[in-house]
């Protein structure tokens, strides 16, 4: 008898049991070629981008460098004057792609990579000033994540390139009820929003287009079947009726003893 419950219970233990093929990342990552993996940020609409010129010249690149004037408390010193940083205007995309600049007036360059508008930049410059040197950032660069991790959320980066586990590490990792065999990331490409889903179980997603996001991407990450039964029935109830059925297995293997 003692036997028999015995191995009842190690069966509904097994049973109840996860596969660790549903919890851990990156499972055939040995398979992977060691290719260097190729990234680079394309500029969108509603992007914010600090742009400043430089030249041998600094006078002539002057009128390619708007500053914004600083508002200094009533209390500031002159000392406080001295040492205040220079700020620049930013340059907001708007839903063409272009930015109004100095001088050039507009120009494209929505759908470019960073290093593709620099050199727009520099081609446009050149007319008027020699040797120009163009640094461009992205100032809005941000990221959400939602759905079953710890702390769900906007990640504004100080970067230009963040991947999806660091975008999700970010966030106190997925919760144990969050399925990461298919998290989706929506990104907007070309004005058209695009619903796109991502195993990260299996290690072949760091070569897709989803390992590296986006500025503006949206992780969500769907509940697994155990947290959407749960949020059907109780979260307690699975385990009081798993509980039960136990009870009764036992029960019922003793009367027959």
């Amino acid at each position: 008898m003692i036997k028999k419950i015995v191995i009842c219970l190690m069966f509904m233990a097994f049973c109840s049991c996860a596969s660790k093929k549903d919890v851990i990342y990156l499972q055939n990552v040995n398979t992977l070629s060691q290719d260097p993996a190729l990234f680079e940020t394309k500029l969108q609409p509603d992007d914010l981008l600090m742009i400043v010129v430089s030249a041998p010249d600094l006078e002539a690149a002057l009128p390619f460098n708007l500053p914004v004037a600083a508002t200094m408390a009533a209390s500031a010193t002159s000392m406080d004057v001295v040492n205040a940083q220079v700020r620049y205007q930013n340059y907001l995309v708007d839903a063409k792609g272009f930015i109004e600049f100095p001088v050039i007036g507009s120009i494209q360059v929505g759908g470019l990579t960073k290093v593709q508008a620099q050199e727009k930049l520099v081609k446009e410059i050149k007319k008027y000033i020699n040797s120009p040197i163009v640094n461009l950032r992205i100032m809005n660069f941000k990221v959400s994540v939602l759905g079953e991790v710890v702390r769900p959320g906007v990640i504004d980066m100080a970067t230009e390139r963040i991947t999806l586990l660091e975008a999700i590490s970010r966030t106190g990792d997925l919760t144990i009820y969050g399925n990461r065999s298919n998290i989706m990331i929506i990104r907007e490409i070309d004005g058209v929003k695009t619903y796109n889903y991502v195993d990260i179980t299996s290690a072949d997603f760091v070569k897709s287009d989803f390992y590296y996001l986006r500025q503006n991407d949206i992780v969500y990450v769907q509940p697994n079947q155990i947290k959407v039964n749960s949020s059907a029935v109780g979260p307690n109830t699975t385990v009081i009726i798993s509980s039960v059925s136990l009870l009764i297995t036992v029960v019922a293997l003793i009367v027959r003893s």
